[in-house]
């Protein structure tokens, strides 16, 4: 049964839908709530983050929360009142059938065209299973961005980086690579830099080392991929971020795409040419993603 929670401040700096209610509301998930007026379906206007929650615990919380507010930055949203969002969240938390996987999405739009009241709202669901993804790992295609890899820099006004409702073009690589007969993608910069997957993070392995693409690439500060470096450092490995081009993925001994639902689900071949799963890391790691602690 999926879980939604209404707030009705979103963030501090604009007013209240409705001044004496409480911060947030529970309402029927199966139910309209959104106006057909709103900016989060009229333009995808908006900012979301989804949060793995495993057995009844929302994990890497705060780090959810702190990019979640980076993005609002970037789009000049109003700032998001993280208290209340953080109560919402941990209520429906607290509301989800039992489960050892679930997960929570947190979604804010620029509300009704015109208007200055931000529209917000949290939803909790039971996860799908990705146990044979985990297991049996992915197929994935290596796709054009069609930006430089320093469009962070020289064009930040392409929201490079902000994790938005625009979601039209990571739908359509999806497409593309079902249509190559793959399970997923992994975005190359047009100067041939390696980035991230459409709603993943890429990570590396070399011998006793994980790394993934380097910083300021106008991709998302991978909340998922933190974790896994920090299991990786837990048993003496190193990590680190770095520039890398297709042929380090290729020559890589193992490697993810790594994300808040799906977890570690390995890459078992680069546009058709097959590459090694390390099944035992893989499930060590997933079960430590599972299990952790906020």
């Amino acid at each position: 049964m999926a879980v939604l929670a209404m707030l009705n401040r979103p963030s501090k700096d604009a007013p209240a839908h409705d001044p004496a209610a409480d911060a947030f509301h529970f309402a029927d998930a199966g139910s309209p709530q959104l106006s057909v007026l709103d900016l989060g379906a009229t333009r995808g206007d908006g900012i979301f983050e989804t949060i793995s929650v495993g057995y009844g615990r929302p994990q890497a919380l705060e780090h959810h929360l702190r990019r979640f507010a980076s993005s609002a930055r970037t789009l000049a949203l109003p700032e998001p009142d993280l208290d209340a969002w953080r109560d919402a969240i941990l209520a429906v938390v607290a509301r989800i059938e039992p489960a050892d996987e679930a997960y929570v999405k947190t979604v804010m739009t620029r509300g009704i065209e015109g208007g200055d009241k931000p529209t917000g709202w949290v939803y909790g669901s039971v996860s799908p299973d990705n146990s044979r993804v985990r297991r049996e790992g992915i197929r994935v295609v290596l796709l054009d961005r069609g930006y430089r890899h320093d469009i962070e820099a020289t064009a930040p006004w392409l929201l490079a980086g902000a994790k938005t409702l625009s979601y039209a073009v990571n739908r359509a690589v999806a497409r593309e690579a079902a249509r190559r007969e793959a399970d997923d993608v992994v975005f190359v910069s047009s100067d041939g830099v390696l980035l991230e997957g459409p709603t993943s993070t890429l990570v590396l392995r070399r011998g006793d080392e994980l790394i993934t693409p380097g910083t300021g690439l106008g991709i998302l500060d991978g909340t998922t991929q933190a974790n896994v470096f920090r299991f990786a450092e837990s048993k003496g490995m190193s990590t680190g971020f770095e520039l890398a081009a297709p042929d380090v993925l290729l020559a890589a001994d193992a490697a993810w795409l790594v994300s808040s639902v799906r977890l570690a689900a390995p890459i078992r071949a680069v546009d058709g040419v097959e590459k090694q799963i390390d099944h035992e890391f893989t499930a060590e790691l997933n079960e430590y993603l599972k299990h952790l602690e906020d």
